[in-house]
């Protein structure tokens, strides 16, 4: 049973904070929502460690929107919708690429982040998948950090933002229905803090962490979806878990990323023999969409049986590697790798999360007054299968549109504010010892081993049985972040495992061994929500992702 709240406590003994609105998570999509909701109201930002450890930060393609001569939203949208191999809101995704183009001038015009240009126009590059150069990127392959920086340079500019570092954010707090603040852990002093506010935005972005291979950094152990699911949010397409294809393959955490517009520039994935791979496997070869791409990375590897391929950029000029990927040319050069000389070694490695936490157009969740953006939400635009550098976009589209919604959902929460005096949580919690460094481990190989890209009925079973054997985790009273951690793991890895257990089909990142077909069926999403007696799931048709007709205020005040 999955706990409502991971702590005891109450909050009239708790410090209190007082603000307009909490930011979780200071990426893309925190930033941007902070700043543009400071404009007005008093916000409170808070991240895991430091404002700058981020999967933005270390992002390196770019940015996609449709900005060039010879493109349109409409050839966005529908490379989008093939990309997510069925399973895209249309409705999300005509809203990411229509309002795309003007969330980019306004980095470039309002936030002042440079772009890389040639004569005074955007240089595009093209990135799998998409069927035009339309990826804008800045300091050749530093899109993300020149991102953070100039959102982050804002930070100081507004002096109704306050921004609390090293903040461990463990539950959002409800009183009937209403979003009512959060509970969040000072990590240096270890003091537990209520940050009263009538509305919430999550944006805690992704959860390779689950895997012990991964690009993403440290902070990503995926505690945005458990903890919105724990206050009454709906969650949805957690078995759609994106491998990138060409992390260096090398023994370091997190795993560096090799931007796919090596390959928008020529690059080509060979085996040991140096025989091109993707020939005649699909139309577009090296610049398939990932999916189609790991899959017959994959393949190959286990037929050959190695645990690696080469991306070979030897016949690119070097002059024009140094200067386009110069971040990927100085960090493999540090590890004894010349990409200019010789192969890069590559694998696949744990990604981007497709699903999330259900949100509508204007980042709402079920729960009034708590949003969600980034990584952490579903707002349907993915499906099946991110789009090469869509992820940055979402951010930035769908954190303006959280502005929509935003200041009516403060005025009437903080009219319901008064209602926390005397909330408290106690219930019997276990104190038995649990090894969070042991276990962790143990649970990220699980998850490589039994949920990676490919999965079967018998895999997805020792899995289970694993996380079954461990749910007690969920009892225990931990006093630090990194048991927090696992409880999150634990709970989100059970989700992904019931979820891929359900699909019986594959489509996009979800492979089944065992149903290597798609099936008509299953144009469904998985969706979960929190009862009183369990989680429960729901097999909700494509277009009716937030519900056809769906009131979510109405459902919340009726307590379902």
């Amino acid at each position: 049973m999955i706990p409502r709240y991971l702590v005891n406590f109450d909050l009239d003994d708790l410090p209190g904070i007082p603000c307009d609105l909490v930011v979780v998570g200071s990426g893309v999509a925190g930033l941007s929502t902070a700043l543009r909701a400071a404009r007005r109201f008093r916000v409170a930002l808070l991240t895991k460690t430091t404002l700058t450890v981020t999967a933005t930060r270390i992002a390196q393609g770019g940015i996609a929107s449709a900005l060039g001569a010879d493109d349109s939203p409409e050839l966005h949208f529908q490379d989008t919708i093939q990309a997510g191999k069925g399973l895209c809101e249309e409705e999300a995704v005509w809203t990411l690429v229509r309002e795309g183009p003007m969330r980019i001038t306004e980095l470039i015009e309002e936030v002042g982040a440079h772009f890389d240009t040639v004569d005074g126009h955007l240089d595009l590059t093209i990135e799998g998948g998409h069927s035009r150069r339309r990826v804008a990127h800045a300091r050749g392959d530093a899109t993300g950090s020149e991102l953070e920086a100039s959102l982050t340079r804002r930070l100081i500019y507004n002096k109704r933002l306050d921004v609390y570092e090293n903040y461990y954010v463990l539950d959002i707090l409800t009183v009937d229905g209403r979003c009512i603040g959060v509970l969040g852990m000072d990590v240096e002093e270890g003091t537990i803090n209520y940050f009263r506010a009538p509305a919430v935005v999550l944006a805690m972005g992704g959860m390779g962490q689950l895997y012990p291979v991964t690009t993403n950094p440290e902070i990503c152990t995926g505690d945005g979806v458990p903890m919105a699911l724990r206050a009454g949010a709906e969650v949805s397409d957690l078995e759609f878990l994106q491998f990138h294809p060409t992390s260096l393959h090398l023994p370091e955490t997190p795993r560096w990323l090799i931007s796919e517009a090596l390959r928008g520039e020529g690059a080509i994935i060979v085996d040991h023999a140096g025989k091109r791979i993707m020939e005649g496997v699909h139309p577009l070869k090296d610049l398939a969409p990932r999916d189609t791409v790991v899959n017959e990375m994959v393949r190959v590897m286990k037929k050959m049986g190695i645990d690696h391929l080469y991306l070979d950029a030897t016949h690119i000029p070097a002059d024009k590697l140094k200067e386009r990927f110069p971040t990927i040319y100085k960090h493999c050069l540090e590890a004894g790798v010349d990409i200019t000389q010789v192969p890069i070694p590559v694998s696949p490695a744990a990604h981007y999360m497709s699903g999330g936490v259900i949100t509508d157009l204007n980042g709402m969740t079920r729960v009034r007054g708590l949003y969600a953006c980034g990584e952490v939400a579903c707002t349907g635009v993915h499906g099946a299968n991110r789009l090469a550098s869509n992820s940055l976009l979402e951010g930035l589209v769908f954190s303006w549109r959280i502005m929509q919604d935003l200041p009516q959902a403060i005025e009437e929460g903080s009219r319901d504010l008064e209602k926390t005096c005397g909330l408290k949580h106690k219930i019997r919690r276990s104190r038995l010892p649990v090894e969070v460094n042991l276990l962790r481990p143990f649970l990220q190989q699980m998850m490589m081993d039994c949920v990676g890209f490919r999965r079967s009925r018998e895999s997805l079973g020792e899995a289970w049985e694993f996380l079954a054997k461990n749910i007690g985790v969920l009892q225990v009273e931990y006093v630090s972040p990194q048991g927090f951690e696992l409880q999150n793991m634990i709970t989100l890895a059970s989700l992904m495992v019931r979820a891929a257990l359900l699909r019986e089909e594959s489509r996009g990142c979800h492979y089944r061994v065992d149903f290597p077909g798609q099936a008509e069926f299953w144009r469904k999403h998985i969706v979960f929500r929190k009862g009183g007696r369990g989680t429960t799931h729901e097999l909700r048709p494509v277009g009716e992702l937030t519900g056809s007709g769906y009131d979510w205020a109405a459902v919340t005040e009726k307590g379902q």
